[in-house]
């Protein structure tokens, strides 16, 4: 039986020790400034046929919506939506296929709850320049911890 909580141990340090070295990540700020800086112009609204593809919450006031996968609009939303960052699922509402600003809103489900919050405004993403970006972002991660790494063994051989 000892052996168990001691494999719980280990594997909690191995999950721990693993967050670690996969470097600093971004906080929801941080994204939503990204995104923010990938987005256009607010449009009325945008067309959804069917299911979202993805979705990816920025905080508790945005989110970005998938309805393809070469399609995202950056959503802002009225007032915080408080469960959307721990949310399981979202659903829009919608009238004919389309998603308006200011009269639709984002529907998050998660532990028994539906809160609805009003989407305030809509930006297309330009989704080429986000990856891009993204891709930048993790080789940069990539570089500096490499750079830490590089200081190599103690004088002496291993130790």
């Amino acid at each position: 039986m000892k052996t168990i909580p001691r494999f719980l141990a280990v594997l909690f340090a191995a999950l721990v020790l693993g967050a670690c070295a996969s470097g600093p990540g971004m906080g929801d700020a941080d994204r939503l400034e990204l995104y923010r800086a990938h987005a256009g112009e607010p449009v009325n609204s945008f067309s959804l046929f069917g299911r979202i593809n993805g979705w990816t919450p920025l905080g508790n006031s945005a989110l970005v919506v998938w309805p393809r996968p070469s399609q995202a609009f950056l959503l802002e939303l009225g007032g915080p939506c408080h469960d959307l960052p721990f949310a399981h699922s979202i659903g829009l509402t919608s009238n004919v296929n389309r998603v308006h600003a200011r009269f639709d809103r984002v529907l998050v489900r998660g532990s028994g709850m539906h809160m609805p919050c009003i989407i305030r405004e809509i930006r297309p993403l330009d989704v080429q320049s986000l990856r891009d970006a993204q891709q930048e972002i993790r080789e940069g991660i990539e570089v500096e911890e490499r750079a830490e790494d590089q200081q190599g063994p103690p004088e002496g051989g291993e130790g």
